[in-house]
């Protein structure tokens, strides 16, 4: 059996089902740098490290070894499908019969990143930069796509020592359509910042490094960066908007600041309160611009863009 086994972005990320593909084999093949995070389970195997960019030769090995009678665990960083070993491994399975595979998922950058960084996810595409198998033209394409869609977009390989142009033309594409404000999280070594499209340093961006660049609704929040999900609207009218608009055409309502409101004032004195609540209050999403009063637990509309 030939297992492609994803070992996740640390080693502390590495799911048990991996763990037990890894300890169940014969043999470990892998990248060195990836061998190097498991080394301490693999004590007594046979163990062949290849170079970067010798991925097939490593699949064909994995195959041959199989052939012997060995059980194989192909690993990959991250998961095993997303640029990884299982895509290169799928080419050849027509080339060779009877061969035993299945793989192993694991945990990849995207989700990695994105929980260190709040929780940036809704509907996203992962896009890798590498212009070494794909055409420059193709990457432009599917980054202009990605983000006139509305998605999420995470770069994978954004840039090397020699391979600059990729990321400096995604960057051009992504902020013609979208605000300089959006937010970007910038994730390496486990460490995350949050910046925006505009202040966004590319000179410390390499191959380790992922980006999540938000769509139009991502805020920053307490220095996390969110994606709302949406929600959904109940009423067409919220009832306290509906109970305040029917006592507002009966002249039951005074025009002005409400001082005899418990949470006045919620915003600065002297507000006007005369139509306090709006249809989705409180809708509590804060890609609106709205925020809670934390000393109060009531919802500001304050700074909302979408009335």
């Amino acid at each position: 059996m030939i297992k492609i086994v994803g070992i996740g972005p640390t080693r502390k990320d590495m799911t048990f089902r991996a763990f037990e593909a890894i300890k169940d084999a014969d043999v470990i093949i892998g990248y060195k740098k990836y061998v190097d995070r498991i080394r301490d389970i693999i004590e007594g195997k046979e163990i062949i490290e290849k170079g970067m960019r010798e991925e097939i030769r490593r699949a064909e090995i994995a195959i041959k070894k199989h052939r012997e009678g060995k059980n194989v665990a192909l690993i990959s960083s991250g998961d095993p499908g997303i640029f990884g070993m299982a895509n290169v491994f799928f080419h050849l399975i027509d080339k060779y019969s009877n061969i035993e595979v299945e793989v192993i998922p694991g945990v990849t950058a995207a989700n990695y990143a994105a929980s260190i960084l709040g929780a940036p996810l809704h509907d996203f595409a992962v896009i890798s930069l590498s212009d070494i198998l794909t055409p420059l033209s193709e990457i432009k394409k599917k980054v202009e796509n990605a983000v006139m869609a509305g998605f999420v977009i995470i770069l994978y390989n954004p840039k090397s020592k020699k391979r600059k142009k990729p990321l400096i033309e995604a960057l051009k594409i992504i902020r013609k359509h979208l605000s300089l404000e959006t937010p970007v999280g910038v994730v390496k070594g486990g460490k995350a910042e949050i910046t925006t499209l505009q202040r966004l340093d590319v000179d410390d961006i390499d191959m380790s490094t992922l980006l999540i660049i938000g769509n139009p609704t991502t805020y920053i929040k307490e220095g996390y960066m969110i994606t709302p999900r949406g929600y959904a609207l109940r009423y067409f009218i919220h009832p306290l908007a509906r109970e305040y608009y029917r006592k507002y055409i009966n002249s039951e309502i005074n025009e002005g600041p409400n001082l005899e409101c418990e949470y006045y004032p919620c915003h600065f004195m002297g507000q006007d309160c005369t139509f306090c609540y709006c249809p989705f209050y409180p809708c509590g999403d804060g890609s609106t611009g709205g925020y809670w009063i934390k000393d109060k637990g009531v919802w500001s509309c304050q700074e909302c863009e979408w009335i």
